[in-house]
């Protein structure tokens, strides 16, 4: 290893460490403000404003994109802009969080007297505790006196990562408060990946016409046509309504000598593995791959068939 990597790496390390016992200390000396900030958040009936400048402005968007997204309704304002017509985009149901590490930057003091003028609570994150921005503000959220990780102590580094974290703090706390659920996360992260993660079985299954449902008396000739039509490669059989097994390919080689003799019910395998609607599709794929199957019969809490799933279903979905 050269000396210029051996440097490199060893000034990584120290901005991590510097960061991280930065972290530690803020989740030692949380906010007092914060338990009542979430009160407040909690009784807002708009949106929670965020705005700041530089740095600040991007992490604020990013805290904004976060609460947004997670059950609190936000919406990012940019500070500059606010002096010049987007003051309008906040209103008295509404509830602002102002960032600034200094808590003296000018391009916030018009939302400051916004605030001021029509009464709309204010929240402030701010490693300055008696600076501008905090004495007005109803909430003081204070960092603390931590050290930036440059070499030059200027660069904003340790203070955006204390003021991130604390936003993500803010953000769970609220979730947790909220009982916001993954079917709810869902909602507002449609797409990719994790959106597929989050589907349910009812979503991508078939129903209807599309699901191979036959009674346990229909005689084999005629299920043969139903699982053939149907594409599946299985049929339920129902009794009463009911689920009572599933004939697959399987069932089929295993019965070919008698196989036009019988009735869906006696070739059937009872007992078959079984999904919910309301069940992850990420759930299901697993069960379809612990258990080698394919397709998997959806039944309600009577267990009577809703549809049907297949694991082409899932990989369209994006889920597998």
């Amino acid at each position: 290893m050269t000396d210029h990597l051996t440097e490199t790496i060893t000034v990584a390390k120290r901005v991590l460490q510097i960061e991280a016992d930065a972290l530690i200390r803020l989740s030692n000396e949380l906010p007092t403000d914060f338990g009542p900030a979430i009160e407040a958040i909690l009784s807002c009936k708009g949106r929670v404003i965020v705005s700041g400048i530089g740095k600040s402005g991007h992490i604020g968007r990013k805290i904004s994109a976060t609460l947004a997204s997670t059950g609190t309704p936000s919406h990012f304002v940019h500070a500059a802009e606010a002096s010049h017509g987007d003051l309008g985009m906040i209103s008295s149901d509404d509830m602002c969080l102002l960032i600034s590490n200094s808590g003296e930057t000018s391009e916030l003091r018009d939302i400051v007297a916004h605030t001021r003028r029509f009464s709309i609570p204010m929240m402030a994150i701010s490693s300055k505790p008696d600076s501008t921005l905090m004495q007005a503000a109803d909430f003081r959220l204070a960092l603390p006196n931590a050290p930036e990780a440059c070499s030059i102590g200027m660069a904003p580094t340790t203070s955006t990562t204390l003021t991130l974290a604390l936003g993500d703090a803010l953000a769970v706390a609220l979730m947790e408060r909220r009982d916001f659920r993954p079917e709810n996360f869902r909602v507002f992260h449609p797409g990719g990946k994790l959106g597929a993660q989050m589907a349910k079985v009812g979503q991508l299954m078939h129903i209807g016409d599309d699901v191979p449902v036959i009674a346990h008396t229909t005689p084999m000739q005629d299920a043969l046509i139903t699982m053939t039509s149907k594409g599946f490669g299985i049929a339920a059989v129902t009794q009463d309504d009911r689920l009572l097994g599933v004939i697959s390919d399987g069932d089929l080689r295993r019965h070919m000598h008698h196989l036009m003799d019988k009735t869906a019910g006696d070739i059937a395998s009872q007992n078959p593995i079984t999904a919910s609607a309301d069940q992850f599709a990420a759930e299901a794929l697993l069960v379809m791959n612990t258990k080698k199957i394919s397709v998997l019969v959806v039944v309600d809490e009577h267990n009577k068939p809703q549809g049907i799933l297949h694991i082409h279903d899932l990989l369209r979905a994006g889920v597998a």
